[in-house]
């Protein structure tokens, strides 16, 4: 059932913020860094930009981490982006609806007119997969704001998983939960489209890679 009134909708969303800094924030946090001045809370204080990529299954990790005006995410126009739109808001987001793949066009020009806000934030496999799965949407944009991408890979202990696409991750109370941000990829201004394949393939293999190296590390917190 999809669910429209505004009134529930809000509530949902003002319920869902509180639960996801109730539960989410109990869980310890770790993170390892290819570079430390990668890390978001460093880019903010100095100034740097990135867009920070991470899957679509871990999106509670950074909804309670990074909660910050200054982070601007991009939720899908899928039919449940609302339901999200309205929790990441109340935690302290800044918001742009649309996707890689779906309302594309729209949400590149409002991202990139948001470049001198913060920091960008994109599921890259997401609104509907396949999972973890990068797609060329990313590149695109970080040819058209000139900002590296920074795709990072985070997992939990042991989390409860919904039986979505994604695989949704939910945390399991106090259970470790981990970070691996690798160097950034840079995708010249200029791209053309091997270019951008190119780089999408990379920045996929990262996070890939660097998810893994995450759920083999939490596993031994």
């Amino acid at each position: 059932m999809k669910i429209q009134h505004p009134l529930l909708v809000r509530a949902i969303g003002i319920t869902g913020a509180w639960t996801v800094r109730r539960l989410v924030g109990t869980c310890p946090f770790h993170f390892r860094y290819a570079d430390p001045t990668l890390n978001p809370e460093y880019a903010r204080r100095t100034g740097q930009r990135y867009i920070y990529a991470f899957f679509h299954e871990v999106m509670l990790f950074p909804a309670y981490f990074w909660a910050w005006p200054e982070m601007q995410i991009l939720i899908s126009d899928h039919r449940d982006g609302e339901l999200i739109t309205q929790v990441v808001k109340r935690l302290g987001f800044g918001v742009v609806r649309g996707s890689t793949t779906r309302g594309g066009a729209r949400a590149l020009r409002e991202m990139t007119s948001r470049v001198d806000r913060g920091h960008l934030c994109v599921t890259p496999d997401g609104p509907k997969g396949p999972r973890r799965h990068v797609h060329q949407g990313l590149a695109y944009l970080a040819s058209r704001t000139g900002l590296p991408i920074v795709g990072v890979g985070m997992a939990f202990r042991e989390p409860w998983r919904a039986k979505s696409w994604d695989r949704f991750a939910v945390p399991r109370p106090y259970r470790p939960a981990a970070c691996v941000i690798p160097e950034a990829v840079h995708v010249p201004p200029d791209a053309d489209r091997e270019t951008i394949e190119a780089c999408r393939q990379e920045v996929e293999r990262r996070m890939q890679s660097c998810t893994l190296e995450a759920e083999a590390w939490v596993e031994q917190l």
